[in-house]
């Protein structure tokens, strides 16, 4: 399995919880450009292509409760 840093589990559970960028940005006090990269990052390093995958991904893997 590819492992995420803290941060990005974070940032994954939010969005995956359904907060937005900016709430998330708000949450983890930093940007919503911030919050941006580390989506863009977890998207590359899983090999995901759309915002849904990345929500299914976090179910699948228990990053959020289902």
């Amino acid at each position: 399995t590819i492992e995420l840093t803290t941060r990005q589990r974070e940032i994954l559970q939010l969005l995956a919880e359904g907060h937005s960028m900016k709430q998330v940005a708000a949450i983890l006090n930093v940007t919503p450009r911030t919050v941006s990269f580390h989506k863009y990052t977890i998207m590359e390093r899983l090999q995901i292509k759309t915002g849904a995958e990345l929500i299914q991904y976090a179910i699948k893997n228990s990053i959020v409760g289902s």
